[in-house]
């Protein structure tokens, strides 16, 4: 067999086919194998052969699953994509097993705790947008020190931002080619209230009050502004988040947005209870379209309630880091006294509750790494049989080894009351 085919196969298996810099000294004896002692080879640390993140936009329908698990496992670093079901949306769009996640709606979450993670993808509902990298090439990355979050673009999120006019207008002017739909750049003024709401001038608009832009012409446009009275929503995208999406084949959505320019937020809500209790009342109602939630009313005054924050008609999003979405009214009851003398509650007012309904979208999905909310235990994230098929693994309490699982799509749910009867539900604290 020819010496020079040898050396060609060597250096293909070593990985450092064509890289003669890595090379120091070769000289190859055929009587002496490939274990001659005069083979050097200098490390190779450029990471060239490491892979690339790869981003995937997942949409299903409501009676679907993404079809795959995120699961954390013991001595296997990052959070491990699992169970990725043939023939399923994750399989064809092309994740793979063992895939490690970086990013859910363009946050980075490697540094993550785990059930944070999993919260944030069950919150996207029926579309998220993921970004992974192989397993050999995170062990690699992580072997070498490398920050992962320098592997991923800067910013690719489009931002969500609410305007609300004053005299003179929204503070923003469209343009766009002439006779071509949905392409639409905004001119910002300087310190009016599109500029105070977060929209960057030469942004492209994409959304209006949570419907795409795509078909609609200028004219179109303009009228949708105009019925849209003193208060307007925006999807917005930067020039290179645009291009981002646009070469991938990618479509952008309010679900990946930036949300921090909204007036409009989730609180969290810490309370010791005191000799009369808490302070509040729970009641099950329901907000719109059929939805039942659980709400807070008859706040005493003085007590620990009052003196957290709690107003009277929020709804309850999370108890003691748990989701309650999907839970009926004794489920949140059990939570809120799982911990006799204290709890903490993720809440929503009113006007943010309806902001959120309005561009169809949960306010959990906006919960950002650093808010505390959520962050206080591991949740066992109950949901409705129609959440994404994920399943959340811990290491459990009992033993190094053991397995705590969650599969959202085999929770038991108690069925709830008849509608007239969940009207009744309310409790004391």
């Amino acid at each position: 067999m020819p010496s020079g085919w040898v050396l060609q196969k060597l250096l293909k298996v070593l990985g450092l086919e064509g890289d003669k810099a890595s090379i120091i000294k070769f000289e190859f004896n055929p009587k002496d194998g490939i274990d001659n002692p005069a083979l050097s080879l200098a490390e190779d640390t450029d990471g060239e052969a490491m892979g690339e993140p790869r981003f995937y936009l997942l949409s299903k329908g409501s009676t679907e699953t993404f079809g795959f698990c995120l699961h954390e496992e013991l001595g296997c670093r990052g959070h491990v994509i699992r169970q990725v079901e043939l023939g399923g949306l994750a399989q064809r769009r092309g994740l793979q097993d063992g895939d490690r996640l970086l990013q859910v709606n363009g946050l980075f979450v490697d540094h993550m705790e785990h059930h944070r993670v999993v919260q944030k993808i069950k919150a996207s509902g029926n579309q998220v947008l993921l970004a992974v990298l192989d397993g050999d090439s995170y062990e690699s990355a992580k072997a070498l020190g490398r920050d992962l979050s320098q592997m991923l673009p800067a910013d690719i999120r489009p931002r969500l931002c609410h305007i609300t006019r004053d005299k003179s207008g929204f503070g923003f002017s469209v343009s766009g080619p002439e006779g071509v739909k949905g392409t639409f750049q905004l001119s910002v003024r300087q310190d009016g209230p599109a500029e105070r709401a977060g929209v960057p001038s030469g942004s492209w608009l994409l959304e209006l009050n949570g419907h795409s832009v795509r078909s609609c012409s200028h004219t179109q446009l303009a009228r949708k502004l105009k019925q849209s009275g003193s208060k307007v929503t925006l999807l917005v995208a930067s020039g290179p988040v645009e291009e981002f999406y646009r070469l991938r084949g990618l479509q952008v959505t309010a679900a990946l947005a930036d949300t921090s320019w909204l007036p409009f937020k989730a609180r969290e809500l810490h309370m010791v209870k005191g000799d009369a209790g808490y302070g509040f009342l729970l009641k099950e109602d329901d907000y719109g379209s059929g939805d039942v939630g659980q709400f807070l009313w008859d706040i005493d005054a003085g007590l620990p309630a009052e003196q957290a924050g709690m107003k009277e008609g929020d709804r309850v999003l999370a108890v003691n880091g748990e989701s309650i979405e999907g839970l009926d009214h004794q489920e949140t009851v059990l939570r809120i006294r799982a911990h006799k003398e204290q709890v903490t509650m993720l809440v929503i007012d009113p006007a943010s509750d309806a902001f959120y309904r309005s561009i169809g979208l949960s306010p959990l999905l906006f919960l950002d790494d650093g808010d505390p909310a959520l962050g206080s235990c591991t949740p066992s994230l109950p949901s409705p049989s129609n959440s994404p098929g994920l399943c959340h693994i811990d290491v459990g309490p009992k033993r190094p080894g053991s397995w705590l699982m969650t599969a959202a799509n085999s929770i038991t749910i108690t069925q709830s009351p008849c509608r007239e009867e969940q009207r009744r539900l309310r409790h004391a604290f």
